[in-house]
């Protein structure tokens, strides 16, 4: 192992992509590895609580993605086959040759592509409350968050988030809302990332390449998800054949955060049947 793979294995580290970007990644832990990918947001930090409880029994590899957080944007455009391709720059630069990918949400279309790609540096495939293609729902939907976007950046953050959480939950824990709307993409810059970013899911389609795809398949949602609906969760499985489906009966969307119990214990028990 390189000393940067060294230094990967026990902290922080970053991943140079060829356009320029600079993704800055952690590790957790020790095991087989969970390579964890966030959604829209793309941040490392939706995994907190996630990666605490999975660095018990794996080496768990997050990062921020490109233009988010602590890593930098880079010069090539932010499709979903290139942000596959960024998870394959921070494999390298853990030093990791296969890993177990853990999509949320767009991160499961990243996934997706990741194991279209590069099928050899995946164990398995966790895609959790993610899709195959568009449909009418989530086009409608997407349309009319970027419509919010420009027009009142504040209102964006705080629909998604009110979408994203059972309400039950989210009175509970306010603080999520709040910060939520802190975080809201208040520059011109932080808009277009954004953009871009909902751009690359609404293009994404798996469907003409998916029953290729020949690798262990785990998808997760939860049955009252508003953003992405349960019934796509049907339509991933038909598309993916001899994949596996959990479903939550509650959990919203951001279920990995609300129902975090339950997330680790079928994601756990999952990777430990690869063994």
């Amino acid at each position: 192992m390189s000393s940067a793979a060294q230094r990967a294995a026990s902290g922080e580290f970053e991943a140079h992509t060829a356009d320029g970007a600079v993704l800055r990644a952690c590790s957790q832990g020790d095991g087989p590895v969970a390579l964890l990918v966030s959604g829209l947001g793309g941040t490392a930090a939706f995994w907190d609580d996630n990666a605490a409880t999975l660095a018990r029994s794996f080496r768990v590899l997050r990062f921020d993605q490109r233009g988010i957080g602590a890593s930098t944007r880079g010069t090539a455009p932010a499709t979903i086959d290139q942000l596959a391709q960024d998870c394959r720059a921070v494999l390298d630069a853990a030093g990791a040759e296969r890993a177990v990918l853990i999509g949320h949400s767009t991160g499961g279309c990243i996934g997706q592509s990741l194991a279209r790609q590069a099928p050899e540096r995946l164990d398995g495939l966790i895609l959790s409350g993610s899709w195959l293609k568009q449909n009418r729902y989530m086009t409608a939907l997407f349309e009319t968050r970027l419509a919010i976007l420009d027009q009142h950046p504040r209102a964006y953050a705080a629909s998604a988030t009110l979408m994203a959480y059972p309400p039950a939950w989210l009175e509970a824990h306010w603080n999520v809302y709040e910060a939520a709307i802190a975080a809201a993409p208040a520059t011109a810059e932080a808009r277009q990332v954004v953009r871009e970013r909902i751009d690359a899911l609404r293009s994404f389609d798996g469907s003409a390449w998916s029953a290729s795809l020949t690798l262990p398949i785990l998808i997760l949602g939860a049955r009252d998800d508003m953003i992405v609906p349960a019934f796509l969760q049907d339509e991933l499985a038909a598309g993916l054949p001899g994949a596996r489906k959990t479903m939550l009966d509650t959990g919203g969307h951001f279920f990995p955060i609300s129902r975090p119990d339950a997330f680790t214990a079928n994601v756990a028990e999952w990777i430990g049947a690869l063994r």
